[in-house]
């Protein structure tokens, strides 16, 4: 019998999922890159970065653990709703050259874990 990637993801642990896990890498590298940031930053925007970079993990995780689909959408929602908004944190990073352009595509590219978070929450609003 052949199950889809959902199917077995209904099956797993959060811990297991690539969503949470590309939300982890995430926030560690948010914590590692703002550690450069200004000191006088650090109850601005490195907080907020990585407030909004810990929603992540931590939603998706609280959404797995919820007994119906309509509560774990909710979690996932507000993780991808942190994703948006460390997404434009980042440009204000950029802006305030906090970070550099490499440093700021690195972490663009792994924002683009909302795909897989996106596709999560389809699969569960299908259900």
């Amino acid at each position: 019998m052949v199950f889809s990637y959902w199917a077995e993801c209904r099956l797993m642990v959060y811990t297991d999922l690539g969503v949470w896990i590309e939300a982890r890498k995430l926030t560690n590298a948010i914590y590692t890159i703002t550690k450069t940031f200004p000191k006088e930053e650090i109850y601005g925007l490195t907080n907020q970065m990585r407030r909004c970079a810990v929603s992540v993990p931590s939603n998706i995780a609280e959404g797995c653990g919820r007994q119906t689909s309509k509560e774990k959408i909710y979690f996932l929602h507000i993780a991808r709703g942190s994703l948006f908004e460390l997404e434009t944190q980042c440009y204000l990073a950029l802006d305030q050259k906090y970070l550099n352009e490499i440093q700021f595509e690195e972490i663009i590219e792994m924002i683009l874990c909302k795909r897989l978070l996106n596709g999560f929450i389809n699969y569960y609003k299908k259900l």
